[in-house]
């Protein structure tokens, strides 16, 4: 029996074009959702994110700072902080013999306390013993190392310098740090 097809019939060629649209269409309509999501997720961040603290310059603000608090250097050289007062500061602008700023700003700091003008007391921290024992030990593990490399047909002899040089070594490691010398500083008022 043979069959005889009359015309070509193709049913994905007529509807291909139109499928093609409707896909096209549905994407489009997916693109344009998400970005809508997109924009409203964006939205919510913006709205949950506080306003964050910039750094504007002294000269590009144009507000005056207010100078209160300075850093400087003591007698001694070291940094310090010194208040200097505002009012102090205008009542020296108009005294012939203004005073130095570390001056009238330890005395002002003193009246603002409330207490009456004591001298600054200073304190001194003194390493030298603990450093004096680090450097015993390390003269200590480096006979040590020496004797071993001396030692070298007992075995018996190198094992008991092995254990007293890891006995050394473990010291240094605890003692041979800033907070043991912290920690065993002395300390002296001067």
């Amino acid at each position: 029996m043979s069959m005889e097809i009359k015309g070509s019939y193709d049913p994905y060629k007529a509807d291909y074009a139109e499928q093609l649209k409707a896909k096209k269409a549905q994407e489009q309509e997916k693109a344009e959702k998400t970005e809508k999501v997109d924009q409203a997720k964006q939205a919510q961040k913006d709205e949950r994110v506080p306003a964050q603290d910039a750094y504007i310059s002294s000269g590009k603000s144009g507000a005056k700072p207010s100078g209160l608090y300075r850093v400087g250097q003591d007698e001694h050289g070291n940094r310090k902080i010194f208040y200097d007062d505002p009012k102090q500061s205008d009542k020296a602008s108009g005294e012939k013999n203004p005073k130095k700023a570390g001056e009238s700003s330890e005395k002002s700091v003193k009246k603002a306390a409330g207490g009456p003008e004591k001298p600054i007391e200073e304190c001194v921290s003194n390493t030298d013993k603990v450093d004096r024992e680090i450097k015993k030990l390390k003269e200590k593990r480096q006979q040590l190392e020496q004797q071993i490399r001396s030692a070298l047909g007992d075995e018996k002899k190198i094992r008991e310098l092995e254990k007293k040089l890891a006995q050394v070594e473990n010291e240094l490691s605890q003692k041979d740090n800033d907070t043991y010398r912290k920690q065993h500083s002395t300390v002296t008022e001067g």
